[in-house]
C-alpha cells in the first residue's frame, strides 16, 4: 500500500512539473507575441533562470513555435500558420451574438454588426430593439460603405485619400470640395475618438453609433453598431452609449482573438 501511495505522490508530482513547465512555455510565447525578446529577458520578466529560459525557448524553436533572429526568440511559422487558420475559421456572428443580446438589453436599442465587402458594407445580423419606430435595415443587406455608420466605422484604419473615393463612390463619383472636405475632417474626428457617431443623409432620420472590432491581427475585421430613430438616440444619452459600445466592441475583440499593445 505504501508503494502505491508512493506511486501516485510520484505521479502527481511529475503531472505538477508537467504543468508548470506547459505554463511558462506559454508565458514565452505570451511575451514574443509584441516582438522578439531575447532569453535573458525572457527570464526576467518571467522570473525563471536564464538556463530555463533558455531551454523551453530552444523546445518551442525545435517544433516551429518560436524562431531566433538577430533581436531574440520570435514568432515561429508553426505560430503564424495557426493564427491564419484560426482567424479563417472564426464566425464573427456567432462569436458576436451573446455581446449584441446584452447591449440591446442593456440599452433598449437596434444592434448591428456588418464586415466590409470591397467598396460595400454588409450587416451580417441584427438584434431588435425595444423602440416602436425600428430600422429598417436587415441582415444580409449592402450599402456603399461611405455612407452608413457602420461603414464608416470599417474604414477607421484607411488613409484620407480612401476615404476620398470611396465618398466619391457613394455619391455618383463627383462631390464639391467643401463636402469632400467636410466629410474628411468628419472621418478624422471619427477616428481620433475610436466610434462613429452617423447621421443618415438619406432622409430617413436614422442616427448610429458604430466601434469597429479588431481580430488577432489587431486589424479592423468587423463592426458593431447602434442604431435607431434619431428621436431615441438623442444628444443627452450618447455618452453612456458610447461607453456601452465601445465596452461591447472591446469584449468582442477580446473574444476573436485581439490583444492590446502594451504600454
Amino acid at each position: 500500500m505504501m508503494d502505491m501511495a508512493a506511486a501516485r505522490e510520484d505521479k502527481g508530482e511529475v503531472e505538477v512539473k508537467g504543468t508548470q513547465t506547459l505554463m511558462r512555455a506559454l508565458d514565452i510565447m505570451d511575451e514574443v507575441i509584441d516582438g522578439p525578446i531575447r532569453a535573458a529577458d525572457l527570464a526576467r520578466k518571467l522570473g525563471m533562470s536564464k538556463t530555463t529560459a533558455h531551454r523551453l525557448a530552444q523546445a518551442l524553436k525545435s517544433r516551429g513555435y518560436l524562431s531566433v533572429t538577430s533581436d531574440g526568440f520570435g514568432l515561429g511559422p508553426k505560430l503564424l500558420e495557426l493564427g491564419v487558420m484560426a482567424t479563417e475559421q472564426i464566425d464573427f456572428v456567432r462569436v458576436a451574438r451573446p455581446f449584441m443580446e446584452k447591449l440591446s438589453d442593456e440599452t433598449g436599442f437596434c444592434v448591428f454588426v456588418g464586415k466590409r465587402e470591397g467598396d460595400w458594407s454588409r450587416h451580417l445580423d441584427r438584434v431588435t430593439g425595444r423602440q416602436r419606430l425600428r430600422v429598417a435595415t436587415a441582415p444580409g443587406d449592402r450599402r456603399p460603405i461611405a455612407e452608413t455608420g457602420l461603414g464608416k466605422a470599417l474604414l477607421l484604419d484607411e488613409p484620407e485619400e480612401v476615404w476620398e473615393e470611396l465618398y466619391r463612390q457613394a455619391n455618383g463619383g463627383k462631390v464639391p470640395v467643401k463636402a469632400m472636405k467636410e466629410y474628411v475632417a468628419l472621418m478624422r474626428d471619427h477616428k481620433a475618438r475610436g466610434y462613429v457617431l452617423h447621421d443618415s443623409e438619406l432622409g430617413d432620420g436614422v442616427r448610429s453609433l458604430a466601434v469597429p472590432i479588431r481580430d488577432a491581427r489587431r486589424q479592423i475585421c468587423i463592426a458593431i453598431s447602434i442604431a435607431s430613430a434619431a428621436h431615441y438616440l438623442t444628444d443627452d444619452i450618447v455618452d453612456d452609449l458610447v461607453a456601452a459600445i465601445v465596452k461591447t466592441a472591446g469584449l468582442i475583440s477580446e473574444a476573436v482573438g485581439y490583444r492590446a499593445p502594451r504600454g
